[in-house]
């Protein structure tokens, strides 16, 4: 070997170890919230697969005062490595191939966190896979995202002592909440953010409030709006109320390892302009003889509402009931 052809050979091993450790040390993009990548080809985006990924993964959510999407979808050609698509937690894989095939991969050490392989023999296969395993994909990506969301605010709190003391819970709330109102069994904590502000409210009720009857979501209705009178407008007889156009979505869902119930919808002022979204949840809490309320709501007139409301949940589900 010749001198030329050996400094070739020694600069070539040089370039390629330097490019693995400059891109081992490269910074992994953690993305936007709901945010999803999607590498397919473009003759299946611009078609029915993709009118049913847009119509399965960007859906308006329910309960905002304007329409967003469930997640923000990029697209990108299939021809693309996987590897280079690093600015989302949850990639969405769709191709046609020889076999059906749904996959899950998880990675926690690095992102993104999820792969999902969707392959199908024809564009009915694909579309199929696409409808069945939906609400599982909308499920892991959302736990994801909220998971991201509790350990981004865990790296500063809000001293709980106040609220541990009162409800007997921890709560990971994030610094930038201050107190604006403390009562013997209701808190009201405010965030002020650029396009307007996010709202914590924690208070108890006895079990009975809520149970009574048939009518539960007539019952979280007439509940919400009772402690309404202590977030008010302005001007007189301005208290926040529930939104009376349309019906709160409800659902019986688990926080905690407890029952509980989990109220969306839209809050007004009355005899006012301002509303916004809620997210409710009332906990039942048998421990302590008691119904566990822990609500967020935003006021977010010239900015989306989506990722307000996903902050607000991730901190809610952070709850923990201290045993007694």
């Amino acid at each position: 070997m010749n001198k030329t052809h050996f400094l070739c050979l020694l600069l070539s091993c040089l370039f390629v170890a330097c490019f693995q450790k400059h891109d081992s040390d490269q910074p992994v993009k953690e993305g936007k919230t709901n945010t999803i990548s999607v590498i397919i080809d473009d003759q299946l985006w611009y078609g029915e697969v993709g009118d049913s990924i847009r119509n399965k993964f960007a859906s308006p959510v329910w309960g905002l005062t304007q329409e967003e999407p469930l997640f923000t979808i990029n697209q990108y050609p299939a021809r693309l490595l996987e590897g280079f698509v690093t600015d989302s937690r949850s990639i969405i894989v769709v191709k046609k191939a020889g076999i059906d095939k749904f996959e899950v991969k998880t990675n926690t050490k690095s992102l993104p966190r999820n792969t999902f392989r969707i392959y199908g023999k024809s564009i009915e296969d694909i579309i199929c896979s696409i409808e069945m395993n939906g609400p599982q994909i909308i499920k892991a990506i959302r736990h994801t995202e909220i998971q991201k969301i509790q350990k981004d605010n865990s790296k500063s709190l809000l001293n709980p002592t106040i609220i541990k003391n009162k409800f007997h819970v921890d709560l990971q709330i994030p610094t930038g909440y201050e107190y604006m109102l403390h009562k013997k069994n209701f808190i009201w904590l405010k965030k002020e953010i650029i396009s307007g502000n996010t709202s914590l409210l924690i208070y108890q009720i006895p079990k009975s409030r809520i149970t009574r009857g048939t009518d539960i979501v007539g019952n979280i209705v007439r509940m919400r709006d009772s402690v309404g009178r202590y977030i008010k407008g302005r001007e007189p007889n301005t208290q926040m109320i529930t939104g009376e156009a349309y019906a709160p979505y409800f659902s019986v869902t688990s926080l905690n390892g407890k029952k509980t119930f989990e109220t969306k919808g839209t809050w007004e002022l009355r005899n006012d302009f301002m509303t916004g979204p809620f997210i409710n949840y009332a906990i039942i809490d048998e421990s302590y003889n008691r119904i566990l309320v822990i609500e967020g709501f935003c006021y977010s007139p010239s900015n989306q509402e989506r990722d307000l409301m996903l902050e607000l949940e991730a901190i809610i589900k952070s709850v923990k009931v201290m045993k007694r």
